[in-house]
This record gives structure tokens, C-alpha cells and sequence, in this order.
């Protein structure tokens, strides 16, 4: 027998294998946080030189052009003027270095810094964290306006929340965006799409999907069947959510939601409530995702029914960024007029 074939040699294989990628990747990880504090102090004395007064104000671009030529000779790439600016910037958006997470890559620092607003900065910072993001999860998050979706419903002290603490999911509510964003489909418009299509795509798409739907989702299942009394019915979408520990349900629709969907959607809570859930389960989340929605309608079908069921907007491109940061500052400053009055 060749010593390659036996288990325990193929238990040493995997030791070493597990051992050098984790190795690996700590290296990785090290290498970036040295390479981000090492920015940070590059910042430090730059700004720290121009609040001496060693040179005018307007002598400011001229200093980033002679860094740049003078600490690209010395050093090689790293200090275009661009880079230097990055940096500087780096520094005065985050005065105190130990506030930052030594798992933001030099990388995501810079698309951070891209972004003006403290409070939004702060959202995607946390939220990078804690669901450790790549750029370019990163990037795509931002340019779905996620942080604006989140707030345009919010007080201001939800908020201030999100902009420090990021979003913890702790209640159904949680897990809500308006609109959900699925241009990671890239749906012309005018589009023309079945629910069938709709879900197809969105399952080929699951991972990008998953990420817009948050934090904590598990695929189980699509067109999940539910059998009562002998007549089959089909639940579009069916997902675990490992921190509420609770099954969501999500039907698709492409026209306006009618009442009798929001019957359907209450019927399959009871059956996963009743039939799928096991000790420890908390009670069922039901989503019906529409591309409309009738507020009033909504309303009267759920008057009573279940605190869990939602009916949520899609769009299949990305949303207007402008009416949302409008509705977020309406938030803000309404409470603030309410403190004033």
C-alpha cells in the first residue's frame, strides 16, 4: 500500500494544508495592518507639518507634488500624489489610530475615505467589520445606498445607531430594507420578467443576493412545498436566519400585491410555525418582496395579523440617492423640531 493512501497521511496532508492557509492569511492580515498604521503616521506628519506653519496654505499642493517625486524615488510605488492625499485625508478623518479595526485593509480605508458624510462613513466602517465585507462588497453596498435605505425610515437616534454601531439585527424588523436593490441582475430596463424568471435569476444570483439581504441568512430552499389537506402549495423563497433563529419566507411578486397574497403568506407562517419548526425555533418572518405597493391596502389585509408578515419594495436598479438622503434629513430634523417646540 502507497503511504499516500493511507488515512493517516491524509490526515497530515489536511494539518499542514489548514495550517499554512491560516498562516497565510494571518501573514495577509499582519502585512495590512502594519502597511494601514504605517499610513496613518505618514498622515500624522504631514498634517502635523503643515499645523506648524512650515509652509502657507497655498503651498499646499505644491508640498503633495514634492513628497510625491522625493518619496517615490526613495521608496518606489506607494506615494503618488493621489495616495498622499488619500493619506492625509486618512489621518484627519481618523485623528485617534487606535479606533480602527486592524481588519480594514489600506484598501477599504480608501473607499471609506471617499465618502463625505461622517455618519455614513461611520455606517459602513461598522458594518465592514462586522460582517467583514470585501472591497468589493464594500463598493457594491455603496453604491446601493444601503446606509441611506436603512436610516430613510429611521428617528434620529436610530440614526445615530446605525452610523456607530452599524445594524444589529436583534428583531424581525431588523432585517428590513426599503427598497430591496437587485441590480446585481443587470435587468434592462424596460424589463419584462416573470416571477418564475424573477426567482431563477435570483437564485443563480444567490450570493450577491444574500448579501442584500443581510447578516445571518442560510439558503434552505426554492419552491418549498406545503401540503394541507392533500392540496400543495409552493413558498417561492425559504431561508434560515441563524441569529433569529427562525425561518423567513419570501414570495415574489412583479405586479402589485393583492390581499389574497398576504392570506397565502399568513397561511405558510402557520404551517412552518406548526409543521417545520423544531425546539428552539422562534416564530416564522414572511417577506412578500413587489415591485408596488398599495400602503392602504397593506394595512386593511394586515389589520390584526401577524407582526411578522411584511410586504417590502424591490427595484431592479440601483436607487435615487438624492430622495433618499432628503428623507433621512426630513428624519433628522423633525426630531429636531419636536426638541425645539
Amino acid at each position: 500500500m502507497e503511504l499516500t493512501t493511507t488515512h493517516d497521511y491524509q490526515n497530515l496532508l489536511e494539518q499542514i494544508s489548514y495550517t499554512y492557509t491560516r498562516g497565510r492569511i494571518g501573514a495577509i492580515q499582519a502585512v495590512n495592518s502594519h502597511l494601514v498604521e504605517t499610513y496613518w503616521h505618514v498622515g500624522q506628519h504631514i498634517v502635523e507639518f503643515e499645523q506648524n506653519g512650515k509652509i502657507r496654505a497655498d503651498y499646499g499642493k505644491a508640498l503633495m507634488l514634492g513628497l510625491s517625486k522625493d518619496l517615490s524615488l526613495r521608496h518606489g510605488k506607494g506615494f503618488s500624489r493621489s495616495n498622499l492625499i488619500r493619506i492625509r485625508q486618512f489621518y484627519l478623518a481618523y485623528p485617534i489610530s487606535a479606533t480602527l479595526s486592524h481588519l480594514l485593509s489600506w484598501s477599504h480605508i480608501v473607499e471609506l475615505l471617499k465618502i463625505d458624510d461622517p455618519l455614513e462613513r461611520g455606517f459602513y466602517e461598522q458594518q465592514t467589520v462586522h460582517e467583514r465585507w470585501s472591497v468589493r462588497e464594500l463598493v457594491r453596498q455603496k453604491e446601493s445606498a444601503l446606509f441611506l435605505r436603512l436610516a430613510a425610515g429611521k428617528d434620529k437616534a436610530g440614526i445615530l445607531q446605525l452610523a456607530t454601531q452599524g445594524q444589529i439585527v436583534e428583531q424581525p424588523t431588523d432585517l428590513l430594507r426599503e427598497p430591496y436593490v437587485f441590480e446585481f441582475l443587470k435587468i434592462p430596463e424596460p424589463y419584462k420578467v416573470s416571477e418564475t424568471h424573477l426567482e431563477t435569476v435570483l437564485c443563480d444570483h444567490l450570493q450577491q443576493f444574500l448579501l442584500e439581504l443581510g447578516k445571518g441568512f442560510t439558503f434552505v430552499g426554492r419552491q418549498y412545498r406545503v401540503t394541507i389537506n392533500n392540496t400543495h402549495y409552493k413558498v417561492d423563497l425559504v431561508f434560515y436566519h441563524r441569529i433569529l433563529r427562525c425561518f423567513v419566507l419570501i414570495d415574489l411578486k412583479i405586479n402589485d400585491v393583492q390581499h389574497h397574497d398576504i392570506g397565502q403568506m399568513n397561511m405558510y407562517m402557520g404551517y412552518f410555525a406548526n409543521e417545520e419548526n423544531v425546539e428552539g425555533d422562534n416564530p416564522p418572518i414572511g417577506i412578500i418582496l413587489t415591485k408596488n405597493k398599495d400602503e392602504l391596502l397593506v394595512e386593511y389585509a394586515t389589520y390584526q395579523m401577524n407582526s411578522q408578515l411584511f410586504v417590502q419594495k424591490y427595484q431592479l436598479y440601483l436607487p435615487d440617492r438624492e430622495q433618499l438622503r432628503h428623507e433621512m434629513e426630513l428624519s433628522l430634523r423633525d426630531l429636531e423640531d419636536v426638541c425645539l417646540s
